[in-house]
């Protein structure tokens, strides 16, 4: 990935973000996570998907199904950021006027499938990606994971099949940011050893900063692994990533924030993206 690339990545994913914190007024929205998944739905859509916002029935097309469906602030602002729905329609976050609400749903240009509840969209991707090898397709399937998901038994009866299936053409994307809710994953059921625990189950897996463009471009420029089952790359992540004020916070899963609320942090917003600027030359495009 070369600086053009990585700057413009960064220059989306801030957007993004700001369209996250405005969209925690009003009824609120699930930022903490929303944030931590970011940047990787960002690099997926802008520089890894082959999906075009004019093509979206095409059956050549790569597909994301976001599982941890909490976090459809982060993937409603890259819609809008890549030409997918208008940036304007973001203002009717949880209006009846509209299908943009606490979670996905098809009815969303982008949105693949509707989800949720968690532990379902895997089994959902596996449908998807055997179908595609039985027409003799070509797409890829990514399927973006809360470690916190990790919980449901379906992740792990789903891999049995997946590894059984030979589905290399799959991805688990796991958002590794070290909570479940308002509990820290360990505290509550640890995952830990996560990467022998995705290896005993047939799969392949890397482990990544889920804030660095770099890694996540070697990770996913490398897909399928080898091992004769899908991918796993666990994205190691922080939650609220961005607004340093609520990194790392139990209590800021779910976020109503106050209109002077919305204001302050995108003030913090944009000193952070000020300061991330300012230790990078500007490059001329």
């Amino acid at each position: 990935m070369n600086d053009a690339q990585r700057r413009e990545l960064q220059a989306i994913a801030r957007e993004v973000r700001r369209h996250a914190v405005r969209m925690a007024g009003g009824g609120g929205c699930f930022l903490g996570a929303s944030l931590s998944c970011a940047d990787l739905v960002v690099y997926l859509y802008r520089h890894f998907l082959r999906v075009d916002p004019r093509r979206l029935d095409d059956r050549e097309r790569d597909y994301l199904l976001l599982s941890k469906g909490h976090d459809v602030p982060a993937l409603y602002g890259t819609l809008a950021e890549l030409d997918f729905i208008s940036r304007q329609r973001l203002a009717n976050h949880l209006s009846p006027r509209d299908h943009l609400y606490w979670h996905p749903n098809r009815a969303i240009p982008g949105v693949e499938f509707h989800s949720g509840s968690l532990g379902h969209l895997l089994s959902v991707g596996m449908g998807i990606a055997y179908d595609v090898r039985l027409s003799h397709g070509r797409s890829r399937v990514v399927v973006l994971l809360g470690d916190g998901e990790l919980d449901e038994g379906s992740i792990w009866e789903g891999l049995l099949v997946a590894r059984a299936q030979g589905l290399t053409n799959l991805t688990l994307l796991v958002d590794r940011n070290g909570f479940q809710a308002n509990v820290r994953t360990e505290e509550l059921i640890p995952l830990e050893p996560l990467t022998d625990k995705f290896a005993a189950f047939g799969c392949a897996v890397r482990t990544v900063d889920g804030h660095d463009f770099d890694e996540i471009d070697r990770a996913f420029s490398d897909l399928p692994f080898a091992g004769g089952g899908p991918s796993v790359i666990i994205a190691r992540t922080v939650r609220g990533c961005g607004l340093p004020s609520i990194e790392a916070r139990a209590d800021r899963w779910f976020c109503r924030l106050s209109p002077a609320e919305v204001t302050a942090l995108l003030r913090e917003l944009e000193g952070v993206a000020a300061a991330e600027l300012e230790s990078e030359p500007l490059m001329v495009r």
